[in-house]
């Protein structure tokens, strides 16, 4: 088999800015980013995408609670999974275009994918994760009033919170790892996958939380044993001190300098520190090679001479 490399997109490259939300917009920088990964599949690579989806997945339920007084509310499950395929749909659309383009012969297939979380995981009393667009202040102590957790953002703004447990199992990680032995270009466990809980019978249940795609990007990675994992962001490298004037760039780090720096607290707990513990995550279960960089220096940081 060729060599597989598990690519988390950050949702900075579907969703660029706040003034372009809409569908249209999020489709051409999904059609930007595919570009990129087209350069990948062409040099041999076979692709696995994971994708963000916290804004999508905020929008759709601002949908649900401004249509509530005709429709039923749509649960924060079903939020994730609806952008599972409306994000898999753009990928699939652009790739096929620019496979036909350059007469490359590959499939594309998006899976709902499913994983399953603890439900005593510390996560569920502490909700982390924002989700939806940037809110100001006002707005922001509206949706505390009606119960939502609010927390201040990486110094961007105020945004919602919701539970983030601890991705434990990929349960379509067979079928994905099929696809892509058989050459499938494969978009799946979008947004760290659909949150479910296992019950004392065994049965499944969708539960009221967001997965972190890096974590879970990771957990596939080292299930899959892919050769690398690609935590794609808005910055072309990690930096210490970020946005101080002693900023340095780092052009590589060992494992062991990695696990330093993030208990030193070198990275915001909002941005790089969750994408740096996934590298980790990834290294320590037998990973080989792990990058973060943004999507245009893709190509330069996997190639042989970076």
């Amino acid at each position: 088999m060729a060599p597989l490399v598990i690519i988390a997109i950050g949702g900075n490259a579907i969703i660029k800015d706040d003034k372009h939300p809409n569908v249209p917009d999020e489709y051409a920088a999904v059609g930007e980013t595919c570009q990129h990964i087209v350069k990948l599949i062409r040099d041999g690579w076979e692709v696995a995408i994971v994708h963000g989806n916290g804004p999508q997945v905020g929008f759709n339920l601002r949908r649900s609670e401004l249509a509530a007084q005709e429709l039923f509310e749509i649960p924060l499950d079903v939020c994730v999974t609806f952008t599972q395929g409306s994000i898999g749909y753009y990928f699939q659309q652009n790739l096929f275009n620019l496979f036909q383009r350059e007469g490359i012969q590959k499939p594309v297939l998006t899976v709902v994918t499913q994983v399953e979380v603890d439900a005593n995981d510390p996560a569920f009393k502490q909700p982390s994760k924002p989700i939806g667009s940037f809110l100001s202040h006002a707005q922001a102590l509206n949706y505390q009033s009606q119960g939502w957790p609010i927390m201040e953002d990486s110094g961007r703004g105020w945004r919602r919170m919701v539970a983030s447990p601890y991705p434990m199992r990929i349960l379509e990680e067979n079928s994905i790892g099929q696809l892509l032995r058989g050459g499938t270009v494969v978009v799946a466990v979008g947004g760290g996958g659909v949150p479910v809980l296992r019950g004392a019978n065994g049965d499944l249940k969708g539960t009221f939380a967001i997965i972190d795609k890096d974590f879970a990007s990771a957990l596939l990675a080292s299930h899959l044993a892919a050769d690398w994992l690609v935590i794609t962001t808005s910055v072309p490298k990690v930096a210490l001190n970020f946005g101080k004037p002693n900023q340095v760039w780092l052009d590589a780090l060992t494992l062991a300098q990695a696990k330093h720096y993030l208990a030193e607290g070198q990275f915001g707990k909002g941005s790089m520190a969750p994408k740096v513990q996934a590298v980790i995550d990834y290294l320590e279960r037998g990973g080989q090679h792990a990058v973060i960089t943004d999507i245009a220096h893709l190509s330069l940081a996997m190639s042989p001479q970076a």
